[in-house]
């Protein structure tokens, strides 16, 4: 599946533009229009990327507590520390395994947070700025002919930005 997508500056402008891919001739159940008054990034399924980064850290949390519980306990096991006197060998395992775990919770919240609100976007961050700096976007759905004959049509428009896409295929 292809993907173009149009910026333009306000609702006139891409009203505009759908009408015209309309009159020349583009199925319109392929072609939508996201801003105010229209479909929103959540509704079109523009990622957030701050959910996406909370479902990393979530996914790696998974793993990483509990082997971090292990791998504190493991070490303090190996090395004997006293970290408290009075709570005694077994006492101060758990206590290292403790200390593991929230180790863990850490990295995952660092690792799996940071590295998600990073990459985790790709290009829909800049398009939800776009949208709640009050502009429109053009999304056309479809083949590469479709997208190919739409962007010749919506270049006529002088769009901030347009951006064509293609969806990987799922191997």
């Amino acid at each position: 599946m292809n993907y173009l997508i149009a910026v333009l500056q306000d609702r006139i402008e891409a009203e505009e533009a759908y009408s015209t891919l309309e009159r020349e001739g583009l199925p319109m159940d392929k072609v939508s229009i996201l801003g105010r008054g229209y479909k929103s990034a959540d509704e079109f399924g523009l990622i957030d990327p701050k959910e996406e980064a909370k479902k990393q850290t979530n996914q790696l949390a998974y793993w990483i507590i509990p082997f971090g519980f292990i791998a504190g306990y493991a070490f303090n096991l190996q090395t004997g520390i006293q970290l408290i006197e009075w709570l005694g060998t077994l006492g101060n395992h758990i206590l290292g395994g403790i200390f593991g775990a929230i180790a863990g919770g850490m990295g995952s919240l660092f690792v799996g947070g940071g590295v998600g609100l990073i990459s985790g976007s790709g290009d829909a961050l800049p398009y939800r700025n776009r949208l709640n700096a009050g502009k429109y976007l053009i999304v056309v759905k479809g083949s590469e002919t479709l997208t190919r004959q739409a962007t010749r049509i919506l270049r006529q428009f002088e769009p901030e930005n347009m951006q064509g896409y293609v969806e990987p295929e799922n191997v």
